[in-house]
Parts: structure tokens; sequence; C-alpha cells
């Protein structure tokens, strides 16, 4: 827990909900152990879209499509999402829920490893929001880069891991320390990423916030 559980408790109850499809969407996925972005996570992404606008938007990790989904329903602008899964038996549910929402029109769903599909991307996006496969965020960035255009924002979920990010990798278990480890990796790259000006926030699991300037 990286804030005060009382306290993100209180700030949670203060979030006046989502949509009631995306309510039985979040319901469904964590009766079924599918993670998705938390509360807070949640609050952010509405706030941060409402004021960026962003008109095309990537994804890296779709999951069940619940992010997408909210993405879809606050962004102020209708927009396009291009969204990458590689987890096969959740695609299926997320092309059912996309269509659930009416919204397989404005989001595309791309089947497979996002390392190998970035450099295949042909479009850039003013939005990129990265909640795949944590230990493949370092991989990710250089891609994820390219394809943001100037000006663009980065916002990347999970990255202070429980708040087991500053501790020693030796007190961290065995099973976690590859990804802890690049983790730091990448926390260290996109801070210090001559095109990027990015923000550590505590927000959820952590977050970090980038803008592209050049």
């Amino acid at each position: 827990m990286i804030v005060e559980e009382r306290l993100t408790t209180y700030i949670n109850s203060l979030e006046q909900g989502n949509t009631p499809l995306l309510e039985e969407i979040e319901r469904e996925a964590l009766e079924n152990y599918v993670p998705i972005i938390r509360k807070e996570m949640q609050q952010f992404l509405k706030w941060i879209l409402t004021l960026r606008k962003p008109e095309n938007i990537l994804e890296i990790g779709t999951a069940v499509g619940f992010s997408a989904l909210l993405m879809a329903e606050y962004n102020p602008l209708p927009c396009r999402i291009t969204t990458i899964e590689n987890y096969e038996k959740r695609i299926p549910i997320a092309r059912e829920n996309f269509k659930r929402a009416g919204r397989e029109d404005r989001i595309t769903l791309l089947k497979g490893d996002a390392q190998d599909i970035l450099p295949t991307l042909k479009e850039n996006y003013d939005f990129i929001f990265m909640d795949g496969a944590k230990g493949q965020y370092i991989s990710f960035l250089p891609e994820v880069v390219k394809r943001l255009k100037p000006g663009g924002v980065l916002v990347s979920d999970n990255v202070l891991q429980e708040g087991d990010i500053i501790e020693s990798r030796f007190a961290v278990t065995r099973r976690n320390r590859t990804i802890h480890k690049r983790m730091r990796e990448y926390l260290y790259e996109i801070t210090h990423h001559k095109s990027l000006v990015t923000a550590v926030l505590p927000v959820g699991d952590g977050i970090t916030v980038s803008t592209k300037v050049d």
C-alpha cells in the first residue's frame, strides 16, 4: 500500500461511479480475478482525458476492455482507440464487451505481443496508456516514444509495485526480482529521457505521467 488505506478508502468514497455497463464489467472482472485499473486510476484517467481531449489513443494491455471503454466513455471528444492484448483467453471477452457498449467501431483490438506490434504501427498518438506486462515497460518505451506525438501524453500504470520499488532487490520475493529490477530501470529511463518530461505520482499503485517535448 503506497497511500494509507483509510485515506484511499475515503478518496474513493467521493468517486461518483461509472456508467451501469462499466460498473457491471468491473464487477465481472473482479469476480474472475482479472486485474483492472483501480478506482484512483479511473478518476485520474477521467480527469486527464477531460483536460487533454485526445483524438487518437493507444493502449498497451487490454485485459477485458474495461479501461479502453472507460476512456471511450469519458473522453469529451469522439476518439479512436487502438488497444493491444496478448492473452488469448481475454481477447474474446474484450471484443464482446466492446460490442455490448456499442464501441466496436471506435476501438480496434490488435492481438499479439506489444513488442512485435508496436514497430508495425503507422499512426502517431496523442495519448498512450501503458498497462501491459510490467517487466516489459522498459522494452516497450523506445517504440512508444516514437509513436507519441509532440505534446502528447504517456501514462504508465503500476510503476511503484505496492511500494516494493523502494526496497532492495534482496528484500523482494525471488519471483518478483526481475520485474523489480526492470521497473526501476524503466523509472530511471523515463524520468531522464531527453524527449520526455515525467512526473511519478503515488496514484493507485503508482503512475508516471510523461509529455513529449520534441
